[in-house]
């Protein structure tokens, strides 16, 4: 799939198909001021990760054992431990419908390679639940507080949000997002376009312009999508990288051609709401 926009990091990815694109510094409430209220980190960071039923256990499985392997990689244990602090925060959250949201493993300072690998065994310890419904908004809104009184002064704040497909309950995602970046937050996004080629029910073509429209924001918010699910633990572990080290490396002459955003249509940011309802609508003529 083509890589578009601002910058792109695939100097930490070489081979990897997946690319990544990413919004301007000053996008959507750069330099928010706040109160320190904790322990010194480079970054508190929001795992937030679909578990809504257009995903099978497998997919699930293949989302948690991508973030344990993640974490294990002696490459992020190098960018926690090498950042500023030499301490990140971390807390994993699934998510699905308006009312579906599970604290995983809770905020868990990570300043070894040991908690980067307990970390990671947390993780593998139970199985992840499956629930109705995608609202990318009602976890934004969930998450936003848990930053709050979490016991860490972060460097950054980020939420990290993997989903197959956009917003369709709950309020508006871009309104979700627009108070979380009002909040000193930003929203990375990973959209996995791994369903039938995105056109399955729920799912959308072009997801990637969707996040990178409707759910991403703050300082430069970036998106690497996943197109096919053996690319799911090379993008996370990359991911990661450039979250936790904040690294943001220079274009390379050899990736592929950047396409500036103005050549593509716009997104609709509520496709997801309007595909639901035409699919209530089908339902309602069927059984007349």
């Amino acid at each position: 799939m083509t890589v578009f926009l601002a910058s792109v990091f695939a100097s930490l990815l070489p081979s990897s198909p997946a690319g990544a694109f990413e919004r301007g510094l000053l996008d959507l409430g750069a330099g928010v001021e706040r109160q320190a209220d904790g322990t010194p980190v480079d970054v508190e960071l929001v795992l937030a990760v679909d578990v809504s039923w257009s995903m099978d256990r497998g997919e699930q499985e293949i989302q948690r054992n991508g973030y344990a392997a993640a974490f294990r990689d002696p490459k992020v244990q190098e960018a926690i431990l090498e950042g500023v602090n030499g301490k990140v925060a971390v807390t994993y959250v699934e998510w699905a419908g308006t009312a579906s949201q599970t604290v995983v493993v809770p905020w868990t300072l990570i300043d070894s390679k040991a908690a980067a690998d307990a970390f990671a065994y947390r993780l593998t310890t139970e199985l992840p639940d499956r629930e109705r419904r995608t609202s990318i908004s009602a976890a934004i809104d969930y998450l936003v507080p848990m930053f709050s009184g979490n016991g860490y002064d972060g460097l950054r704040r980020v939420i990290d949000i993997s989903g197959d497909g956009p917003n369709n309950q709950g309020r508006m995602v871009t309104l979700a997002r627009d108070a979380a970046v009002k909040a000193g937050i930003t929203i990375n996004g990973l959209p996995l376009m791994t369903s039938d080629g995105g056109f399955s029910w729920g799912s959308i073509p072009n997801l990637d312009r969707y996040y990178f429209e409707c759910v991403i924001g703050g300082p430069r918010a970036f998106v690497i999508p996943v197109n096919d699910w053996s690319q799911f633990p090379e993008a996370v572990r990359r991911k990661l990288i450039l979250e936790l080290a904040d690294a943001w490396p220079r274009v390379e002459s050899d990736l592929p051609p950047v396409l500036k955003t103005q050549a593509m249509p716009p997104a609709d940011c509520l496709v997801g709401e309007n595909m639901w309802m035409e699919r209530q609508q089908r339902w309602m003529d069927d059984t007349r």
